[in-house]
């Protein structure tokens, strides 16, 4: 006859069976990492970079993108200091998308060490309270369609042995900017330890304009008077009318 079952027997197999749940749970849900670059006073968010310029363009053309990045005088000498532009998202203004999305004709940024949708322009004798203005070229194919290209930012330096970096809206997902900017309450706020940057910049967008897309829009903007100008004839009439006693 077998031996009924230990009383410790049932106290081991719960054990076990936390034990597992936990390691599922913990696999499930990703650690939270500190943030890997220190963050800085918000009010220097709108300093380090501002006048971002973007063209207006048709396909086949050129233009330029232009900038200018400061060295607030309050912070220490920024070194190794480089700009990023990265074309990220078609058809959506700024902030709108989180990954990037390649269409035919999508136009070219051109710096004057790199190419491509992505290009990385170095900020050379950029000194405390001091402002770099530059720019660079865009370039549109024959086939790149009418609609709103978004432009994404990163800034990233060196000051007292320490590495930051600020980055623009487009470089987080949804998900992750609700977390960092939204208070379980409904508030606003900013967790730049959520985003793990150092700050959030300004993003651009390129607009390229067809003259097709430019016809379309002169018939829309004809139909949208011509809608108008018809209302308000009716309008006028039923008044008139009411005016005189008809009905």
């Amino acid at each position: 006859m077998a031996r009924p079952p230990r009383a410790w027997h049932r106290p081991i197999r719960i054990a076990l069976a936390t034990a597992v749940a936990l390691t599922t749970l913990a696999a499930t849900f990703p650690s939270v990492t500190a943030a890997p670059f220190p963050p800085l006073p918000l009010s220097f968010d709108s300093t380090f970079l501002s006048n971002l310029t973007a063209p207006d363009m048709a396909p086949g053309a050129q233009s330029a993108l232009a900038f200018e990045v400061s060295d607030p005088s309050t912070f220490p000498a920024m070194t190794n200091a480089v700009l990023t532009l990265d074309v990220y998202a078609f058809n959506a203004f700024p902030g709108n998308a989180s990954s990037s999305s390649a269409v035919a004709g999508t136009p070219d940024l051109s710096s004057a060490t790199s190419s491509g949708t992505v290009v990385n322009v170095s900020l050379f004798g950029l000194i405390p309270g001091g402002h770099f203005f530059g720019s660079v070229a865009v370039v549109t194919a024959s086939d790149t369609p009418s609609g709103t290209f978004a432009v994404r930012t990163a800034l990233s330096f060196t000051a007292n042995g320490t590495s930051y970096r600020l980055e623009s809206r487009g470089w987080f997902t949804t998900a992750l900017w609700t977390s960092a900017t939204e208070l379980t309450n409904g508030s606003v706020t900013l967790n730049l330890t959520t985003l793990g940057v150092s700050g959030v910049i300004a993003e651009t967008a390129i607009l390229v304009t067809s003259s097709n897309w430019d016809w379309a829009l002169a018939l829309i903007l004809g139909a949208a008077i011509v809608l108008v100008g018809a209302g308000a004839w009716v309008y006028f009439r039923r008044a008139s009318k009411s005016r005189s006693g008809a009905r």
